[in-house]
């Protein structure tokens, strides 16, 4: 018997079993052309974020010809896969150690950092703690990094940070360990930022839905925001998926807080891309997107631009792996131009 085709005498229990087997076919072949994972019908999310590389990091541009659209800059990378780039080390920061709970590892410079009566800054990122690591300490000098990494998809960070009580005792270790290291009877987070590359969006939503974003300055999603579609073949948003960045973009528009979302032009299968989640946020604060022409890190071409306030979207061609990953490297312009000016961290040293 063919596993493809119909015949009339075909029973309906052969039927279904080539339909479960077509469906495979198609998650196969959606996860070896963009590294995502469909979303099923029966998921409580319909949608998946994008799945992490093994080591993915950037390295400043170089000059060259500008490609076609959709085609990775490969002459700008100067001979390095955003993907897999060197390691710059750890600057002025310790290694990594351990928050004290079931998840995470921090980052905190081997002196400094901290004030005197113990406040300090922290980024909480989610998904690719050592890519992010690598852009990190090209521009911190003080702030403390929290890595996270949960597994392929958004559901593994929703469902991680569905307990409320999951991010404050994550946060209350942190600020254990900070105090720790730093010598002092206690610690406590001055300034708090969220940061996602790809699937890890799924936490940040989550703990913007537990606390209303109260207490936390930044947001950063980094090729990072997706929700399903009411419609698909309208290209109808979910937008009660994506309603906690909505009102936290309103506050940055207001300067009472910062968020930064970058978007690539990959169409991920069954649910909205990046560009379309990008552009009905800007579009809630009453702005289009506007068209720009500029060579970034790693080979990024940029396509889009909106800026209102203290929030800032960035939108590039590219639609493969590499090009998601070289969002990544966005992160140093991030800490350079704005959190370490807005916040003033105190200055961490070896």
């Amino acid at each position: 018997m063919p596993f493809f085709g119909a015949s009339a005498g075909r029973s309906s229990a052969t039927a279904a079993w080539g339909a479960r087997l077509g469906a495979l076919l198609l998650t196969l072949a959606a996860v070896l052309l963009f590294g995502v994972v469909p979303a099923q019908a029966d998921e409580p999310s319909p949608y998946d974020g994008v799945t992490q590389p093994a080591v993915a990091t950037t390295a400043p541009p170089v000059d060259g010809d500008k490609p076609a659209p959709h085609a990775p800059a490969k002459p700008r990378r100067g001979g390095i896969s955003p993907c897999m780039t060197p390691d710059p080390g750890f600057g002025v920061y310790d290694t990594w150690v351990g928050t004290g709970t079931m998840m995470g590892q921090v980052l905190i410079p081997h002196k400094g950092g901290v004030t005197k009566n113990g406040s300090f800054d922290v980024i909480f990122h989610f998904h690719g703690h050592e890519p992010i690591r690598k852009e990190f300490v090209k521009a911190a000098h003080g702030i403390v990094l929290v890595g996270i990494d949960l597994g392929i998809g958004s559901g593994a960070y929703s469902s991680g940070f569905a307990s409320p009580d999951t991010f404050t005792n994550l946060l209350a270790s942190v600020e254990n360990v900070v105090a720790k290291h730093a010598g002092l009877k206690s610690a406590h987070a001055r300034k708090i930022a969220l940061s996602s590359w790809s699937a890890g969006y799924g936490a940040t939503e989550q703990i913007l839905r537990q606390t209303g974003g109260k207490n936390i300055d930044a947001v950063i999603l980094l090729d990072s925001l997706h929700t399903g579609y009411v419609d698909e073949q309208a290209h109808t948003l979910k937008t009660d998926q994506i309603a906690p960045f909505v009102g936290f973009a309103r506050r940055a528009a207001r300067k009472q807080a910062f968020m930064f979302m970058s978007h690539s032009s990959i169409i991920p299968p069954g649910y909205a891309s990046t560009t379309e989640v990008a552009s009905y946020v800007v579009s809630t604060l009453g702005g289009r997107p506007k068209k720009a022409n500029r060579q970034d890190v790693l080979g990024l071409d940029m396509i889009d631009r909106f800026d209102k306030g203290n929030f800032h979207m960035r939108g590039y061609t590219g639609d493969d792996k590499p090009d998601h990953c070289a969002h990544i490297g966005l992160m140093v312009d991030i800490v350079r131009a704005h959190l370490e000016p807005r916040w003033k961290t105190p200055k961490g040293r070896k």
